[in-house]
């Protein structure tokens, strides 16, 4: 009887036991049944991919230099008298900026036009004597030899009256040295002479540095230069707008200047495969100067015939850059790409996709392979507030 009563006990355990399973089972049913429900589609933007022209947004870094500097030299010998700038400011070319003592050069020009009046003098007396012996030659009054020699007196007045012309000139030529005046507009330096030293022919001064225009060399990628060519070979180099930044400081955007591309090199530098550009850009403010580094962007440079997708479109997977490509039934699937440059918002593919194939162009985060898409138009501009 003891055996017997605990079979049946066993039994009712076993029993109990199933029963409560059971009804286990029924509570998880629902939901395992809410969860192989499917997720509705996911919206963003999709576009088809087609092959366009994509401006580039490149910029090419340079050192701004000046190859107009002019260094001013003294040209006469004398005491410093005045100095009529201050250092650092910007002049204007003809701008007087040295005197050295003008007095002594002014006495000198007085001299040579004294000489000069009294050479004349002698010239009219000699042309009078000339003409004189002349009519008493024809009369048989004076003999050849006397003619003569009053015709040799007056080509002697002639030559001395030439001499002083001369003199006076170059008298007036250093006159006009004792100031000196700028040759060119720019800023000048500080001064290498005080006022009050004596100063030779050939003495250093100052230096100006023109700032208005600035010319900027820089050098181009070899594919950037045959692409720029190809743009220009129907126009003239001048019509490409070219953009100078500074960078300010802690990376805060500096001075701005806007010029024109002007010379477009016609050979490639074999060790760096670059081609030499330069451009002109005014800055009447002086607000850039020789020296700064900065950087040269130039507007309508494209790359032609290209597929690209906007930057945000691209993620990273286990084999690379991704994108999101549209199935038959709408569904993303993850496809691994090349890149290839970076044109502002656009990034150019250069392998993994084919024209036409449906690309998620939006935001891709919350998308998964496998993800249902409910597409959206791409109105077709990359900005960031379009992608999102």
């Amino acid at each position: 009887m003891k055996k017997l009563f605990r079979h049946g006990r066993t039994t009712l355990l076993v029993l109990a036991a199933g029963l409560l399973l059971a009804a286990c089972g029924q509570d998880d049913a629902p939901q395992q049944a809410a969860g192989n429900q499917e997720r509705p589609p996911h919206p963003v933007e999709v576009t088809a991919i087609a092959r366009q022209d994509i401006p580039l947004d490149k910029s090419y870094p340079s050192l701004l230099r000046s190859d107009n500097e002019v260094t001013l030299v003294a040209r006469v010998t004398g005491f410093l008298e005045q100095r009529h700038f201050e250092p650092g400011q910007l002049v204007e070319q003809g701008q007087k900026l040295y005197t050295i003592e003008p007095d002594l050069y002014q006495a000198a020009v007085n001299q040579r036009e004294a000489d000069l009046q009294s050479a004349r003098a002698e010239l009219a007396r000699a042309q009078r004597d000339a003409d004189r012996f002349e009519r008493l030659l024809s009369q048989n009054s004076v003999s050849r030899q006397q003619y003569d020699q009053a015709r040799a007196e007056l080509g002697v007045a002639q030559a001395g009256v030439a001499q002083a012309e001369a003199a006076l000139a170059s008298a007036r030529i250093d006159l006009g040295y004792a100031e000196v005046t700028a040759p060119v507009s720019g800023m000048i330096s500080l001064s290498r002479v005080n006022v009050g030293n004596l100063v030779s022919g050939g003495t250093e001064l100052a230096t100006i540095t023109p700032l208005d225009p600035l010319e900027v060399r820089f050098q181009l990628p070899q594919r950037d230069a045959f692409e720029l060519r190809r743009q220009v070979s129907e126009q003239s180099v001048e019509a490409i707008t070219a953009v100078l930044r500074v960078p300010g400081a802690d990376g805060a955007e500096g001075p701005t200047l806007e010029g024109r591309l002007d010379f477009l090199g016609s050979r490639v530098e074999e060790a760096t495969s670059t081609v030499q550009a330069s451009a002109t850009f005014a800055n009447p403010e002086g607000r850039v100067l020789p020296g700064q580094f900065v950087r040269v962007s130039l507007e309508g440079l494209k790359r032609y015939d290209v597929l690209a997708v906007p930057e945000i479109a691209i993620g990273q997977g286990l084999m690379g850059p991704q994108v999101f490509v549209l199935d038959e039934e709408s569904v993303a699937r993850a496809r691994t790409v090349e890149l290839g440059e970076v044109a502002g918002p656009w990034q150019i593919i250069r392998g993994g996709l084919e024209v036409g194939e449906q690309v998620v162009v939006g935001d891709p985060s919350g998308i998964e392979p496998g993800t249902a898409i409910a597409p959206q138009p791409f109105d077709g501009e990359a900005g960031e507030d379009d992608a999102s």
